[in-house]
């Protein structure tokens, strides 16, 4: 259930933060699970006011924490109206997302690398702090997501590690991010025993670090990485 609450916030946390009109797309949900805005802004401890600028534009477009509460809000009114958001999210096609996680406080970039066994090609990880990380399957990520459902592998914030199964030359997962506007701080990949020189290149272009991961497969992926780090409840 607690997995299923966290796939739902990441869904929609990406597919507003992706949107050229932030603050249409939180109307948009917040209108999709039939939530009153008076309700929400009361959650929030905000004036309708105030919520209504957000949501028209009339204020700046809204940062990513105040996406992460403002979807945390919607998503707590929802469960208590039936978890709507549950069964409006099954219907979409998730399965290229195999493990998302959203932390409570930031944890050190070095240790998640460690536990998956990973080597670092570029970029320097010591210094870095992740808030989540995202596992996911490259294929169906490259072929099934498509648009802004790309984002929704970002969860409720960049400030994490993206994590690549099933890749190739490692080309495609760097492509993808290199034209996206949004960019995580950690890159793994699995599968290859080298990656592509142009992967590597892409990644230094974009100021990521970049590491491969030696683990078995992508059980052994998630089932190092469960448990990891101060889970949001």
């Amino acid at each position: 259930m607690e997995s299923s609450r966290l796939e739902s916030i990441a869904k929609i946390a990406g597919d507003i933060v992706a949107s050229e009109e932030p603050g249409k797309a939180l109307k948009s949900w917040r209108e999709k699970l039939g939530i009153k805005q008076i309700a929400l802004a009361k959650h929030l401890k905000l004036s309708p006011s105030v919520l209504s600028d957000y949501e028209s534009g009339r204020r700046p477009s809204p940062g990513v924490l105040f996406v992460r509460k403002y979807v945390d809000a919607m998503v707590a009114l929802d469960e208590s109206q039936g978890r709507m958001s549950t069964r409006l999210l099954s219907r979409e096609d998730s399965s290229a997302i195999l493990s998302i996680k959203e932390f409570t406080e930031p944890v050190s970039a070095p240790d998640l690398l460690h536990r998956l066994k990973a080597k670092v090609l570029t970029g320097d990880p010591s210094s870095i702090r992740l808030y989540g990380y995202t596992v996911v399957d490259s294929i169906k990520t490259i072929y099934a997501l498509s648009g802004y459902d790309f984002y929704r592998i970002f969860g409720a914030t960049t400030e994490r590690a993206l994590v690549f199964t099933k890749v190739g030359l490692g080309r495609s997962p760097l492509v993808a991010i290199r034209v996206s506007q949004l960019k995580p701080r950690v890159v793994v990949v699995h599968g290859p025993a080298h990656l592509d020189p142009l992967a590597v290149d892409l990644a230094k272009r974009e100021g990521l670090v970049l590491a491969l991961s030696m683990c078995a497969d992508e059980n052994e992926i998630i089932s190092s990485l469960s448990g990891f780090g101060p889970e949001k409840k």
